[in-house]
């Protein structure tokens, strides 16, 4: 059976404008993804991570610590959501080699060690499983030029190169928290690993379904 790597942003799913509503969505369309493929589904931590993070800095913290701070609260996020499930794992594994042993069709996890962002742990995964797909479910529509969320004049990118992004970002993790579509160690994996990886909004999840159905989408395919 094919697999499905989906790192969900968790800017996505704790915000302030997402709903219980959203929460019956997205468990609805897991439940019956889940059906079809194998999903690997990675957390992230969003603005409470970010939250805790930016009060650390400025208590001085290093970044390993904030790091874990981060991840400590994407592994929370993993469990609200394997809650909401009951047909994922109950517990969340600290490695992607420990996710690969949970015999679920579904399984939720957060992040791992310090020193990467969660897309890094999907990326990890997605090429230890040869995923079918690498999907990194944001709250923006895909990759832009600049940040929609600060500049109004932002222009979606439908496509751009592994290449490109690399240019932009690098290879290395720079700080804990850094809100970016997609981490530096993040794309020397997929490049090396030449997964088909997609940009989206993790809120629309007609989207979401555009993508692995293999259907025109509103987002940004990396071309690798």
């Amino acid at each position: 059976m094919n697999s499905i790597v989906i790192s969900l942003g968790g800017s996505v799913l704790i915000s302030d404008d997402v709903d219980s509503t959203y929460f019956q969505k997205l468990t609805k369309f897991l439940k019956e993804l889940s059906e079809q493929y194998k999903i690997y589904i990675i957390v992230g931590g969003g603005k409470t991570a970010r939250t805790y993070i930016n009060l650390g800095r400025k208590l001085n913290f290093n970044e390993e610590t904030l790091d874990t701070f981060g991840i400590d609260i994407t592994r929370v996020n993993a469990r609200i959501l394997t809650n909401l499930l009951n047909i994922s794992n109950e517990k969340i594994p600290e490695s992607t080699d420990e996710a690969l042993e949970i015999n679920k069709q579904l399984v939720i996890m957060g992040g791992t060690t310090p020193g990467h962002s969660t897309d890094m742990v999907g990326a990890e995964l997605a090429e230890k499983i040869d995923a079918k797909k690498f999907i990194i479910a944001t709250n923006v529509d895909g990759v832009y030029d600049k940040d929609p969320n600060k500049y109004s004049d932002a222009k979606q990118l439908k496509e751009i190169s592994i290449e490109k992004l690399i240019d932009e970002y690098g290879t290395e993790w720079s700080s804990a928290g850094k809100n970016i579509v997609i981490d530096g160690p993040s794309l020397k994996i997929l490049k090396r690993a030449k997964i088909p990886t997609y940009v989206l909004n993790g809120k629309k999840l007609e989207e979401l379904k555009k993508v692995i159905n293999n259907e025109d989408f509103n987002g940004t395919i990396i071309k690798i």
